[in-house]
């Protein structure tokens, strides 16, 4: 197991991250709009916890993009303003785990909407990340 302050620990979140975000891109093909809100909300929750384990971050239970974007933002402020996408993009994630309370008829133009603002948060976090 490799030591979490170990600079590739990071980059392990990294690789699954860009798993996640090829997986959007399946499902958006597929016509699985809950499938690729899931995995949107995935991806942009690994990026943003790489981001904050690259500066020294203690990795927590989490899984809201906002109370990341927040701990991303005390380090980054420039991070605030794309605070609406990553809660807009949060219930993606609770639609599709918790169907009583989430966003009942998701359809692919959400996702698609949400694509660039999430192409702009990874590439502040990441600025050499490559995406599809």
């Amino acid at each position: 197991m490799k030591d979490r302050q170990d600079s590739s620990y990071a980059d392990d979140w990294l690789s699954v991250a860009r798993r996640d975000w090829h997986r959007i891109h399946v499902m958006l093909v597929d016509g699985d709009a809950d499938g690729a809100g899931f995995f949107l909300q995935q991806a942009l929750e690994k990026y943003l916890k790489a981001f904050l384990l690259r500066r020294g971050w203690k990795l927590k239970k989490v899984h809201t993009l906002q109370s990341l974007l927040d701990e991303a933002s005390a380090l980054a402020p420039d991070l605030t303003s794309l605070r609406p996408v990553c809660e807009r993009v949060s219930g993606f994630y609770i639609g599709e785990r918790y169907p009583s309370i989430g966003a009942e008829g998701l359809q692919l133009e959400d996702i698609n909407r949400e694509l660039p603002e999430a192409r702009l948060l990874i590439s502040k976090l990441c600025p050499d990340e490559q995406l599809e």
